[in-house]
């Protein structure tokens, strides 16, 4: 090769180097733009599927928090109920002649596992039994009135009679210092009962609050059961009243079983 032909060559090939430095150069900073943005991108990505973990966490977390709440306010509202039935019997207790407060009661948290509302025998299982202390014929009770009997019990689960049936009736008052008589649900809804054998000449109004009357040796005295509506006088002598109650049988989870622990003696008397 002549020395005229190397000149244009080193040149061209001077050229060519610079080029394909310059060439690598400009892929190596766009590989980096790149990087920063799919890193970018993933930070986003990520966000949003741990955004949208955490939500479905959350949901199921206010599921569980719900029902620790509900939990909370039924035992609180127990607490308040027996509370005030210690007042009650103290107050009794100080204007009897013997001093003597009717018999006491055994109170037992409970879950209900199971629950029948479409029948007209409806029925609840709940998660205690006889190691729990559970007896068949104890109350099932909430904050908001009487729920059911126990009628059979197993090692860890027991069966319950629900107000929500046509063989149940518990004694019920208007006020607390009415006149009593048989309430029991009425079929037509879930929050409906009638109380009958009312003395006709018995004054009451719309909307009074209608309790136990304690002429039971299952339920104590004072619960609040709902509050009395329309009334209709039967054979020309008895009051038979709507009444509304304030348990919502269908929203029913957590209820208490209490047991009257004098109960087998007052049915020992009974029986004699």
């Amino acid at each position: 090769m002549r020395k005229s032909g190397i000149i244009p060559f080193l040149i061209n090939a001077a050229i060519f180097i610079i080029l394909e430095i310059a060439a690598l150069n400009m892929l190596r900073s766009n590989g980096e733009l790149q990087n920063i943005w799919i890193s970018k991108g993933s930070h986003v990505f990520m966000g949003t599927v741990w955004g949208s973990t955490q939500q479905i966490k959350d949901y199921f977390s206010l599921g569980r928090t719900n029902d620790e709440l509900a939990r909370e306010n039924h035992e609180l509202r127990m607490r308040l109920a027996r509370f005030e039935q210690k007042e009650a019997d103290e107050r009794e207790s100080s204007y009897s002649v013997s001093g003597n407060v009717a018999g006491g009661y055994r109170y037992i948290p409970a879950e209900i596992v199971k629950i029948s509302t479409g029948s007209s025998h409806n029925y609840f299982i709940i998660d205690k039994g006889s190691v729990d202390g559970i007896i068949e014929g104890a109350g099932v009770i909430t904050g908001k009135g009487v729920v059911g009997v126990i009628d059979a019990v197993s090692r860890n689960v027991s069966y319950a009679r629900s107000f929500q049936n046509f063989d149940m009736s518990i004694s019920a008052r208007l006020g607390k210092e009415g006149s009593a008589g048989p309430m029991s649900w009425s079929g037509k809804g879930g929050s409906k009962a009638i109380l009958k054998e009312v003395p006709h000449h018995v004054e009451f109004h719309q909307g009074d609050t209608v309790y136990t009357s304690g002429y039971s040796s299952i339920f104590p005295p004072d619960i609040p059961l709902g509050t009395a509506g329309e009334a209709k006088i039967v054979n020309g002598a008895t009051y038979e009243i709507d009444i509304t109650l304030f348990e919502d049988f269908g929203a029913l989870r957590y209820v208490t079983v209490v047991e009257n622990t004098g109960q087998e003696e007052i049915k020992s008397l009974e029986n004699r």
